[in-house]
């Protein structure tokens, strides 16, 4: 799957930025144990058990990835979400899956 509309890089550092500040806004929202921690485009978030979920930004793709035990994904931007380049899931959707399976609790990330 490709993006449904290109981007400046600009627009997509932008994007970017601001998806991964929504992602740690709803991390505290819940009342998970998990540690937000982010470095520029890199959002590192510590689980309960002390496994990691990583998000990042790869501007050149114009992709966000997400990394944890079960793979590594890809989302491209179409319309106002970021859609799974494989399977199609939102990354918020696929997110609150991946952590509620590694961590062990449930959790739901609201965008």
């Amino acid at each position: 799957m490709s993006s449904k509309f290109s981007m400046s890089e600009s627009e997509f550092i932008e994007l970017a930025d601001v998806t991964l500040a929504s992602i740690e806004r709803a991390i505290d929202a819940t009342a998970a144990d998990i540690e937000a921690s982010r470095a520029g485009n890199v959002l590192t978030l510590e689980l309960c058990n002390r496994s990691r979920v990583v998000v990042n930004s790869q501007t050149p793709m114009q992709q966000m990835w997400v990394a944890g035990k079960s793979g590594a994904f890809h989302y491209v931007r179409s319309g106002s979400q970021w859609i799974d380049t494989r399977d199609g899931s939102e990354l918020f959707a696929a997110l609150s899956r991946l952590i509620s399976a590694q961590g062990g609790e449930a959790v739901v990330l609201r965008g």
